[in-house]
């Protein structure tokens, strides 16, 4: 995990290339053609994107969307999407979802638990 300083001293987590902000993460890539940092929320249907030309710019760009975000769904009477909301569709083989549920019904869970605890294992957090 980095840790980036602004001047003015606060800190900011920066967990590999993203940055995070009342629950909204955001992904950072550099630009080397455009010489700017820039970037999108993810984790959302909604396209949430911001830039800037260093660390501390593009961290203020991506609260400013982020609030900017917010607040037109307040005005407009729309409810902000949840990011990573816990669930997801996978589709798999129908041979490896009947392993699966085998595999889940010999250890007494359910598909559910069987899939959340092999990714757990996949992912570090």
């Amino acid at each position: 995990m980095n840790t980036i300083r602004s001047r003015h001293s606060k800190k900011y987590q920066n967990h590999g290339n993203y940055l995070h902000y009342k629950n909204y993460t955001g992904s950072v890539e550099l630009s080397e053609e455009d010489g700017v940092f820039h970037g999108k929320v993810i984790g959302v249907k909604a396209l949430i994107s911001f830039e800037g030309n260093n660390v501390n710019a593009i961290i203020k760009d991506f609260h400013n969307a982020i609030d900017e975000y917010l607040e037109f769904c307040a005005k407009n009477g729309k409810e902000p999407e949840k990011p990573f909301k816990g669930s997801f569709n996978v589709r798999i083989g129908s041979d490896l979802h009947r392993k699966l549920a085998l595999a889940a019904a010999a250890r007494g869970v359910s598909l559910n638990t069987l899939v959340e605890d092999a990714i757990r294992q996949s992912v570090t957090v």
